[in-house]
């Protein structure tokens, strides 16, 4: 197993390119308003079925 040693680990790792700070910031502000879009979306859906079933008189 020629690539299970220390120096072909060595040279895997040295190919990894880490994000630099501002990459990272502007990833993560991306990543919470995404997350944030997707939980004001749910959270409509939610009450516009829930407004519905009321509407039915299922609830």
């Amino acid at each position: 197993m020629k690539w299970f040693s220390f120096s072909a680990i060595w040279k895997e790792i040295s190919k990894i390119r880490w994000p630099k700070k501002g990459d990272l910031v502007t990833n993560s502000i991306q990543v919470i308003i995404f997350t944030g879009f997707f939980v004001l979306f749910f959270a409509l859906c939610l009450a516009v079925i829930s407004a519905i079933l009321n509407a039915l008189g299922v609830l």
